[in-house]
């Protein structure tokens, strides 16, 4: 070993061994190429990821790294939350929105690295849905619906289209009545409940207009209708490069609160950062009682799929 790489730190690594994906096995591969840097804990199962980070951060441990997508971050933040164990990341998922939104290269996990050498820190948002902390967003109804449906055979057998399949037939139910409550006193009502923290939805797409996820508020997205309506509303907010409270629909409302209770007519299934969490007839958003610190660039790149979709909208 170079003296270079004796003195650099060696950071605790939790690991979801289990991506079968071609960018899984490149992260795999990058790992034990640069073993050296990390203490590896492969993980077998979610609880597992957060019993760890939990440990680490009641030991003090000062850094603490995930790798794998969306979920696998949100397990460790789970057991990270409400610690000053900072979190690094090597995004090594499909989606990882997280990661994008931080501005953190997903594409070499070797610059990843470099972000986390870097040592800048970032301190962002914690919120809660009903106690199971999230980073970058929740929702309540058709999104969790279509998670909760999509089965690990149809994943495998389908791909991404298995979601689509299952959108499509979740879209022809006929949803249970949500009634919102902010901490403001403002009362709505809706079918579905999209809660941002970030300002992004399933991958680079920018969907949350005026989310800032170090603001203490959560960007609240409310679909009054279910069906065709609400998939024709969710893609002209993805083509304007985001919702906000000048959308162009009388079938949404946007509002921007730090605490939101919701209460269903039956139990819906709930999502955080893309993870199903619960079924409930009440929901309460509340932010953590502490930020989470992340390392991260000083400044994260221009998102340029905003732009290119503001020029390809039809309206």
């Amino acid at each position: 070993m170079s003296d270079d790489l004796a003195d650099l730190p060696r950071y605790p690594l939790i690991l979801n061994p289990k991506a079968k994906s071609e960018r899984g096995r490149r992260a795999l591969s990058f790992v034990m190429d640069h073993a050296t840097r990390f203490v590896i804990y492969a993980t077998r199962s979610r609880e597992e990821s957060v019993k760890l980070a939990r440990e680490f951060a009641a030991k003090g441990e000062p850094v603490v790294l995930g790798a794998g997508g969306d979920g696998t971050l949100n397990a460790v933040v789970e057991g990270l939350a409400g610690s000053q164990t900072t979190l690094g990341i090597l995004p090594t998922g499909t989606m990882n929105v997280f990661a994008r939104e931080m501005g953190i290269p997903f594409q070499q996990l070797k610059q990843s690295m470099e972000v986390i050498d870097a040592g800048i820190q970032k301190k962002v948002d914690l919120f809660t849905l009903n106690g199971a902390p999230f980073i970058q967003m929740a929702g309540v109804g058709f999104d969790a619906s279509v998670i909760e449906a999509t089965t690990w055979e149809s994943k495998r057998r389908y791909g991404p289209l298995a979601y689509l399949i299952n959108g499509a037939r979740v879209l022809r139910e006929k949803p249970p009545v949500l009634k919102i409550e902010t901490l403001e006193g403002e009362v709505h009502e809706g079918a579905f409940v999209l809660a941002g923290n970030g300002s992004l939805y399933g991958g680079q797409l920018r969907f949350f207009g005026k989310a800032d996820n170090a603001d203490q508020l959560l960007d609240v997205v409310i679909f009054k209708e279910a069906g065709l309506k609400m998939l024709t509303d969710s893609f002209k907010g993805l083509f304007r490069g985001g919702v906000d409270e000048a959308f162009p629909s009388d079938t949404v409302d946007y509002l921007q609160t730090s605490s939101l209770k919701i209460t269903a007519t039956m139990p819906v299934p709930t999502e955080v950062d893309g993870e199903l969490s619960e079924r409930a007839s009440e929901i309460l958003f509340e932010p953590a009682k502490t930020k989470l610190q992340v390392f991260a660039p000083e400044q994260a790149p221009q998102n340029s799929w905003v732009d290119l979709l503001k020029t390809l909208r039809p309206w």
